[in-house]
């Protein structure tokens, strides 16, 4: 019977750690604004140059990781931390798309490439290939990229700065990433 009562125990955690927006104990009133910083850790170990690794940081006593309302990241485009409820369904987006439900699919392995809308037609065609010939890949144009910045990719607690498209460390992020071992909810599709 006790390892019954476990099994249930835990099954129970994990459904809310995944399935509670965090309700108003956690703070989620559907117009908050919460934080939700990242630090920086340096150069990540898989062995793609220039890949930046992140430790994510989770309010403490606030509960699950879902909230209902604005969340002001420390790094844009952000790399982890709380989250919508809602997850994105990962293809190409020809429009810009929320921080907060894009990082939910992060959570659940997914590589979001962030381009800046004025990016030459060319470049975006390697993007949304990449989008396309990949299931776990998520693509959109993303306001605010600094000047010369083509892509930026981005794991769950990893990034990748790009100045072209056409940079092999592209293709090997996606490859190395998508549903690679740093993200937390591993075996849930985007």
């Amino acid at each position: 019977m006790r390892p019954l009562l476990g099994y249930l125990a835990a099954t129970v955690l994990l459904l809310a750690g995944c399935g509670d927006d965090g309700g108003d104990e956690a703070g989620g009133s559907g117009d908050a604004t919460f934080e939700s910083p990242t630090e920086p850790l340096g150069d990540a170990d898989e062995g793609i140059e220039g890949v930046q690794a992140y430790r994510v940081h989770y309010p403490a006593g606030q509960g699950p990781p879902h909230r209902d309302g604005d969340i002001e990241y420390g790094l844009q485009p952000p790399v982890g931390g709380l989250h919508d409820e809602v997850s994105l369904e990962c293809g190409f987006y020809d429009e810009p798309v929320r921080d907060e439900n894009v990082l939910h699919s992060l959570e659940h392995g997914a590589v979001w490439l962030a381009y800046p809308p004025d990016l030459a037609e060319d470049d975006v065609e390697v993007i949304r290939e990449l989008a396309r010939d990949n299931d776990e890949v998520l693509a959109a144009p993303y306001e605010g990229l600094e000047p010369g910045v083509a892509v930026v990719a981005s794991a769950w607690a990893r990034q990748l700065t790009l100045d072209s498209v056409d940079d092999p460390r592209l293709a090997e992020f996606v490859a190395a990433y998508q549903n690679g071992d740093q993200h937390p909810e591993p075996g849930v599709p985007c």
